[in-house]
C-alpha cells in the first residue's frame, strides 16, 4: 500500500511510499540514481536491514523545494523524480530514487548530486539500522537544513 504523500506533474514526480520502488518504471521515465540498503554503515559492518521513518506531512513539501531549486539552478532540466521509501527495507532494496533528465548529461548528473545531498540534510526522514544483536538510529543525524542554502559548484 502506498502512502498518499505525492506530487505528480508531466515533468516532476515527488513521492513518499511504503511500496517497493519500481526502479525500472522510473528508469524508463528518466535517468536514475538509486540508494541501495547495504550491509554496512558508519562504524558497523553487520547491518541486516534498515527502517526509515518520516514526518510524512513535511516530506513532499520539502522535496518540492528541492525540485524547484534544481529547476532554478539548472534551467534546462526535463523530468525530476525524488522518491523515498519508508518502512523496513532489507539488504539490496532501493530506499531512494533520484531521477533527472536533461538534454545534457553533466547538468543531469550535477542536479542529481545536488538532489541526493540536499535530500539527506533537508527532508525529515530518519534511518534505524538493524543488525544481528540489536538496532539503533543512524549515527549521521543532523538538524534539518533549508535546501536553498546548500551550495553546488556545478550549478549553471
Amino acid at each position: 500500500m502506498s502512502t498518499s504523500q505525492n506530487h505528480l506533474s508531466a515533468d516532476t514526480r515527488l513521492e513518499l511510499t511504503t511500496s517497493i520502488l519500481d526502479v525500472g518504471q522510473v528508469y524508463e521515465w528518466a535517468t536514475v540514481a538509486s540508494g541501495i540498503v547495504r550491509d554496512h554503515a558508519e562504524g558497523r559492518s553487520d547491518v541486516t536491514a534498515l527502517t526509515y521513518e518520516a514526518y510524512e506531512d513535511q516530506v513532499v513539501p520539502k522535496l518540492k523545494v528541492i525540485a524547484d531549486e534544481m529547476r532554478a539552478r539548472w534551467c534546462d532540466l526535463g523530468r525530476i523524480a525524488l522518491i523515498h521509501r519508508i518502512g523496513r527495507l532489507e539488504l539490496g532494496e532501493s530506499s531512494v530514487l533520484v531521477v533527472v533528465s536533461s538534454p545534457h548529461r553533466p547538468e543531469a548528473f550535477a542536479a542529481a548530486q545536488y538532489a541526493i545531498d540536499t535530500l539527506k540534510i533537508s527532508v525529515p526522514i530518519w534511518k534505524q539500522e538493524h543488525w544481528r544483536d540489536g538496532s539503533d538510529w543512524g549515527t549521521n543525524s543532523h538538524e534539518i537544513s533549508d535546501p536553498r542554502n546548500l551550495k553546488s559548484s556545478n550549478a549553471s
